[in-house]
């Protein structure tokens, strides 16, 4: 993969393998992103349905979006941002589900998610485990196979946790014929799944090696987190010719401050503590769609905020008695 040497210069706690994981993730989201086309066939079908949702659930900023503006794009988090929990723990319950891995296994996962869902940050050392647990479980499986099923576990536990709010704030950057990118670290397949059922353009994801279309166990560079999700995106950005002096992004993590750093339009949604301390500082947008009340300098309306705290460790449990 040719470096891209002459991109803007990259903060310091990027690492070679950051640089890595984030130009393969901009390659691999490249690849597999819709069609302009089929994206506004898709939105105008959506938006025919939605019309009446939408009104109530978005409005635009004055002159944001801007309309028509090809140099501009929105990068969206996907964890506690667009959607609830994490998606990783979500993908192992699915994977426990086809018997991928025992019950000890789904244990780990359902702690995993309430503490997420509770806390409303990453523990470093849970999402290390999980990334170790999912490669360690689709070692040996063909890429095509989990393709499909992340297709089955969207539709299982996701599709019902996406945040109204964030999605009516991507809506509005589709809305204006602007490309919408999930950035996660999350698989990138299941990542592009999500995307694709979202009508986004597509997905920046952590990016596990195959061979032959078969997974070995190991990821190329490093998970997409903190600064290997600015590195993608600095890198999809120059690949398709985008400003990001005129682009968004939007996290619920002090751990995306990078990614958001990038662009000249940042928001803070759910934001943790320490995110939430920044983007003041800083003067940046804040949106929190889990209590409903709004934040200092709001720029879209909010929807409603949903979910159960405890909701990942109840279906857990819940599917492990129905399986004794």
């Amino acid at each position: 993969m040719a470096a891209l040497g002459w991109l803007t210069p990259r903060s310091r706690s990027a690492t070679a393998r950051s640089v890595l994981a984030g130009e393969a993730s901009a390659e691999a989201a490249r690849k597999s992103s819709q069609d302009p086309q089929d994206v506004q066939g898709a939105q105008d079908a959506r938006n025919a349905r939605n019309a009446r949702n939408a009104q109530d659930t978005a409005a635009e900023e004055p002159e944001f979006p801007v309309l028509g503006d090809d140099k501009a794009a929105a990068f969206f988090d996907l964890d506690n941002t667009v959607m609830q929990g994490a998606a990783l723990f979500h993908f192992g319950r699915g994977l426990y589900k086809r018997k991928f891995f025992e019950t000890r296994d789904l244990a780990k996962f359902a702690w995993q998610q309430a503490w997420f869902r509770l806390a409303g940050v990453e523990d470093p050392e849970h999402m290390q485990d999980a990334r170790d647990s999912a490669l360690s479980i689709v070692k040996g499986h063909r890429v095509a196979e989990l393709q499909s099923i992340g297709e089955e576990i969207y539709d299982e536990y996701m599709a019902e946790r996406i945040w109204p709010g964030t999605r009516a704030l991507a809506q509005a950057h589709l809305d204006a014929g602007q490309r919408v990118w999930l950035v996660t670290a999350a698989p990138v397949e299941i990542a592009t799944v999500i995307a694709r059922r979202l009508g986004l353009t597509g997905a920046l994801g952590t990016v596990a090696e195959s061979v032959d279309g078969i997974y070995t166990g190991k990821l190329v560079g490093e998970p997409l987190h903190g600064p290997a999700k600015a590195e993608a995106v600095r890198a999809l950005a120059a690949a398709e010719g985008l400003d990001l002096a005129r682009c968004a992004a939007y996290s619920d993590s002090h751990n995306d401050i990078p990614m958001l750093s990038l662009v000249g339009h940042p928001y803070a949604i759910n934001p943790d503590s320490k995110l939430r301390k920044h983007a003041r500082e800083k003067d940046w947008r804040l949106r929190d769609y889990r209590t409903g009340r709004k934040a200092a300098k709001v720029g879209i309306p909010a929807a409603a905020g949903v979910g159960a705290v405890a909701g990942g460790t109840a279906a857990a449990i819940a599917l492990h008695r129905r399986r004794r």
